[in-house]
């Protein structure tokens, strides 16, 4: 029998379908999380074989000792995951202490986490990438400047998402973002003027793509964060042939195995001098985790797939099973703001798109700041009805 140690089932609050997959498959998962049973919902509680409550997932000795007591009631621990971008370190940590050798471990982790590693990544996937150098003074960034122009883009080394991310477009930018420098490594990159998109697959244990797609998102999400835009992304049916090469070509320089990956680049929106034309595919970063908040569904509702047991049937079997006359859509996410005022109402949305909708709800204040606060999940036949649906949800008064 195999176990699995699942790090917070109940959060985000769909992985606990990664937990319920792999207990459908007759895996034993064993989760460790910071809240007590009684509290945990009960479809949490029916995915899980046993279960132990730390302190905090923050309280690395505990957690160990979590699976110290696994390991004791059930044997040797298999897998250990939490598919979450903010325990990856923990994950491999754990990992190279149990000798669990399915995932990364601490020693390949610093080239999965930090910004500047994953350039050298990218390099060997022969993937161009943005100039950056570490934000050490601001005597040196003065120089980087000189070298790449404004604007360019500050961001954590080491970080998730758009959080703290910022575009300085001046002397007087830098200049103050250097006043308040905080204590985390920070580095600095060129801007890229390009739409984003994404490389998401499954790959197995010999770095094989299982199952590949991507999305296509509407502006910049550092801008979405600043700026407090609507967030807006899709998935698509197919995922272009460049991208699907350079994203099979990152997997390998990445030395990928056995998870799912979330892979960011832009495509230029005019030529950029060192990086491509216009059209050409550049990186952004590498995620070796699921696209976060509800993209999992989204991969469900566009592929008609379950993405969480075709994890699963990789954990067991190291290969999934897929029907090939499946329905393929464009599953749209837009993300309202309260901030902003609209001119077609929650009503008129409902009424207007009923035939589409396939989820709608209020989105934690955790995942607001990126993705907004109204949810807004529609399943399209075509890239035309995606983009009308984005319209008349976002058109403002």
């Amino acid at each position: 029998m195999t176990n699995f140690v699942f790090i917070s089932p109940h959060f985000p609050a769909n992985y606990w379908q990664f937990c319920r997959a792999l207990k459908d498959v007759g895996i034993n998962v064993l989760g460790i999380a910071d809240t007590p049973w009684a509290h945990l919902p009960q479809h949490v509680q029916a995915s899980l074989n046993d279960y132990y409550q730390v302190p905090s997932l923050e309280d690395g000795d505990a957690v160990l000792r979590a699976v110290g007591l696994f390991t004791h009631r059930w044997g040797k621990i298999d897998w250990l995951e939490s598919n979450n971008e903010y325990w990856l370190e923990q994950d491999a940590w754990l990992r190279t202490m149990f000798h669990i050798t399915t995932g990364p471990m601490e020693d390949q982790i610093g080239l999965y986490k930090h910004k500047s590693a994953m350039k050298e990544g990218y390099k060997q996937a022969g993937v161009p990438a943005a100039r950056w150098q570490l934000a050490s003074t601001l005597e040196n960034a003065q120089a980087f400047v000189k070298t790449v122009g404004y604007p360019i883009v500050a961001k954590p080394d080491s970080g998730v998402g758009a959080t703290n991310v910022y575009r300085i477009s001046n002397a007087q930018d830098l200049a103050a973002f250097f006043s308040r420098l905080p204590i985390t490594p920070y580095i600095m990159e060129e801007y890229v003027n390009g739409g984003i998109l994404s490389y998401d697959a499954l790959i197995d244990s010999q770095g094989n793509p299982l199952y590949e797609t991507g999305n296509l998102t509407a502006g910049s999400l550092m801008d979405v964060v600043n700026q407090g835009l609507d967030s807006v992304f899709m998935i698509v049916p197919e995922i272009a042939e460049d991208l699907r090469a350079i994203g099979r070509r990152t997997v390998q320089a990445f030395s990928v195995k056995s998870r799912l990956v979330h892979f960011e680049y832009f495509r230029l929106f005019e030529d950029h001098q060192g990086l491509g034309k216009k059209g050409d595919i550049v990186a952004l970063e590498v995620n070796m985790r699921p696209s976060g908040g509800v993209t999992p569904d989204m991969i469900n509702y566009a592929g008609s797939v379950d993405i969480y047991r075709l994890w699963a049937d990789m954990v067991l079997h190291d290969r999934i099973w897929l029907n090939p006359d499946r329905n393929k859509y464009y599953c749209v996410f837009v993300g309202r703001r309260d901030t902003r005022a609209y001119r077609h109402s929650h009503m008129d949305v409902m009424h207007q798109y009923a035939h589409r909708i396939v989820m709608q709800e209020r989105l934690p204040l955790a995942l607001s700041n990126a993705m907004g606060n109204d949810l807004y999940l529609a399943r399209c036949i075509n890239r035309e009805e995606a983009d009308a649906f984005i319209q008349y949800v976002c058109q403002g008064v």
